[in-house]
């Protein structure tokens, strides 16, 4: 085997291997995660991530050992990174507008503060305000 071959070979194995271990990661995510919002995020940040991966795995494949130039394998990494993201966004605004409750550790809801205008804190949101702003005074 030739050096080149080697990394090569090397270099498919990686883009496979990581391909692999972020969509297992994303799976899991998905089953192990307690609502609706994180478990998109898992959808869309690893899955997007771990299938990209592995198509550019394939794209050097298929370049270097049958000398193909496919440019599909590059545009469905295109549309998976441009589409997975956007979808999961869509689905998150249109859970958030159906009254879909987040997880009851969920500290902070921006979304909601931002478009009903209040300010108005909960209990665990003002103790984390003033906790931040005690650990903030100590580092200045």
């Amino acid at each position: 085997m030739k050096m080149t071959e080697i990394i090569i070979v090397s270099l498919i194995t990686f883009f496979l291997i990581a391909g692999a271990f972020f969509t297992v990661v994303a799976a899991v995510g998905i089953i192990r995660l307690p609502d609706t919002y994180t478990r998109l995020h898992a959808a869309s940040k690893s899955s997007t991530f771990g299938v990209g991966l592995t198509l550019i795995g394939v794209f050097i494949y298929f370049g270097y050992y049958h000398a193909e130039f496919d440019t599909q394998l590059l545009l469905a990494v295109l549309f998976i990174f441009i589409s997975a993201p956007v979808g999961a966004h869509f689905i998150a605004r249109s859970a958030f507008h159906s009254d879909v409750e987040p997880y009851k550790l969920t500290i902070l809801n921006e979304l909601k503060r931002a478009e009903t205008g209040s300010e108005v804190d909960t209990e665990e949101t003002a103790r984390l305000k003033i906790e931040r702003s005690k650990d903030k005074e100590l580092d200045d």
